[in-house]
């Protein structure tokens, strides 16, 4: 099964793009978007750790979408901190690790218990090499998450190579495909699988700004896939489908609604077929125009509050 969709829904700048504006009464933005998609991508839970009664209310309100799954990022604590001095690559102290993981554990668990977690992201930064102390991070990871489908993202393109794939299969850890900037030794697209998991994730291209931080940092992802850019990755989603049980397909692309644009243009190139949209969002991407059918109303069924 193939599974597309967006990381993070709440974006001051979707309203009147993806959302309607105003809102209709009881408007339940992550009930409105599993009317349209597959999957949405927690991204909150990279800078902070989850809480597991908003982790249940999440399950609660996705409750009439029996397909729909979520994806959390991990906790950055546990992928972002830096090794200590004089050690080699990434090797944060085990008691932080073991903290951090048991309290992302529970925050996460009522996704788990109600069926809806697909996966967990572990993303690494661009230091984040193939040596020996990020091979040993991993390996603690994997035991700290056992039992949980772990996905880890590389943006380093040594981590591309026959050696380093057999260590994850080993490991049970899937390797997450991304499309970003080629920029330096920044990881080209791929398509590997190592787990019974794969996983999609679409940054954009922009180049200049990918490495940028600070307030102009959301430039990095005001970026809008073409028909023809997007054509290879549905075309590599097909052929991971065939050699894994899941794949997850996630557009980061999020400012101004790109990102959920580019995945109802994915949708529609997999299912080979219109599919369903907000008008409003085919208003403001003409690209929808010959994939999508617009739905003007304002409040699709929803799903309970809280």
């Amino acid at each position: 099964m193939i599974r597309v969709g967006i990381a993070g829904w709440d974006y001051p700048d979707w309203e009147g793009v993806v959302y309607p504006s105003p809102h209709p009464h009881g408007f339940d933005r992550l009930a409105f978007l599993a009317e349209y998609l597959d999957v949405v991508e927690i991204n909150t839970t990279f800078y902070r750790q989850p809480d597991p009664a908003a982790a249940a209310g999440w399950a609660r309100r996705i409750e009439p979408f029996p397909e729909f799954r979520f994806t959390a990022k991990l906790f950055r604590d546990l992928t972002h901190l830096e090794p200590p001095r004089g050690a080699d690559g990434r090797d944060p102290s085990t008691d932080v690790l073991r903290r951090e993981a048991e309290r992302f554990r529970a925050g996460i668990d009522p996704l788990a218990t109600a069926g809806r977690l697909g996966a967990v992201l572990a993303q690494f930064p661009q230091r984040f090499h193939d040596r020996d102390g990020s091979r040993r991070h991993l390996e603690e990871l994997a035991r700290l998450f056992a039992g949980l489908p772990l996905i880890a993202e590389f943006r380093h393109r040594s981590w591309d190579h026959e050696e380093p794939l057999r260590f994850l299969h080993g490991l049970g850890v899937g390797f997450c495909n991304i499309d970003q900037p080629a920029v330096g030794a920044t990881l080209r697209p791929t398509g590997h699988v190592t787990s019974p998991i794969a996983y999609i994730r679409l940054h954009g291209r922009n180049a200049d700004a990918w490495f940028r931080e600070g307030d102009a940092s959301h430039a990095r992802y005001d970026y809008l896939y073409t028909a023809e850019e997007l054509r290879p990755w549905s075309e590599r989603a097909g052929r991971l489908s065939e050699r894994a049980e899941e794949v997850f397909i996630i557009a980061n692309n999020h400012y101004r609604g790109k990102g959920p644009a580019n995945a109802l243009m994915m949708k529609a190139r997999l299912a080979q077929k219109r599919v369903k949209a907000p008008a409003s969002l085919t208003r403001a991407y003409k690209e929808l125009a010959s994939v999508a059918v617009a739905e003007e109303r304002g409040m699709p069924r929803q799903g309970r509050l809280f």
